[in-house]
């Protein structure tokens, strides 16, 4: 069985089938051993699976009754890092003091919006989503993400999945270690976004998904998300390609690995 060619015209589809390819045979997550260094990780990876101009987290601190910004990715990130809000102000605020997640389509519209702290930063959201990062029962964060650029506000899924986004970083800022699974939980948004919108769900790139990632397939994995949301960007018919190439990638491997164990195929 020959490779898949599917991509060869085409060099966004081509990279596309690269980076399946080398996440085919993917192991074990290794992720960044500094909490700092992990945090990072999460909320970038949260920003590019929900293709947001911009994800941060911000840390509680009870004594002085703040949210500070621990780590930002994309818009106003480094004007945003450091900085200092009231703990029962803005929606981050509201998020903190409630304990609950909130998903915002128009914040002009919403009385707990900081249009003064937004427009000093050189960025105004036009929607949020927003999720506590718990500790058992105590709130000692919050983590956000900005507009998403294919749909004109966050749902109740992008709720669902900023949630395990948040459990882990909730866990690396309480036990201040690395966890491993945070691939998995990149893993799964990778899933959605791969079947969501899509009359025919690309069943063989979901299956490979099940795997877990070594620490060379990290930056591939990050990379393959920017290229479905940028398919997903063109149109219909551009994912439906892309699924196709996916689908032909993995099924190649598949097969290849099939062999390779019954023949001694290398």
């Amino acid at each position: 069985m020959g490779k898949p060619d599917g991509s060869k015209d085409n060099p966004l589809a081509a990279e596309v089938s690269r980076l399946v390819q080398s996440l085919a045979a993917a192991g074990k997550t290794v992720v960044p051993v500094s909490p700092d260094e992990l945090l990072r990780s999460i909320v970038e990876a949260a920003a590019r699976i929900f293709g947001a101009a911009a994800a941060s987290i911000l840390l509680v601190n009870e004594l002085e009754g703040v949210l500070e910004f621990k780590v930002a990715y994309g818009a106003s990130d480094r004007e945003l890092i450091g900085t200092r809000i009231p703990l029962n102000q803005g929606i981050a605020g509201y998020v903190a003091m409630s304990g609950q997640p909130i998903a915002i389509s128009d914040v002009a519209q919403d009385a707990r919006f900081n249009s003064n702290f937004a427009k000093s930063t050189g960025y105004v959201p036009h929607s949020i989503l927003a999720t506590p990062l718990l500790a058992g029962e105590r709130v000692v964060g919050v983590m956000e993400v900005l507009d998403k650029i294919n749909a004109p506000s966050f749902g109740m899924q992008d709720m669902e999945l900023l949630g395990l986004f948040a459990h882990q970083a909730a866990l690396a800022i309480d036990q201040a270690q690395s966890i491993e699974n945070i691939g998995e939980v990149l893993l799964l948004g990778l899933k959605r976004l791969a079947t969501s919108d899509s009359e025919h769900p690309s069943n063989h790139l979901v299956a490979a998904l099940d795997t877990k990632l070594d620490e060379a397939s990290w930056k591939d994995l990050l990379r393959l998300v920017d290229l479905l949301n940028e398919f997903s960007r063109m149109g219909e018919e551009e994912r439906e390609m892309a699924l196709k190439i996916l689908d032909a990638v993995v099924e190649f491997n598949q097969t290849k690995h099939r062999l390779s164990r019954g023949t001694g195929w290398r």
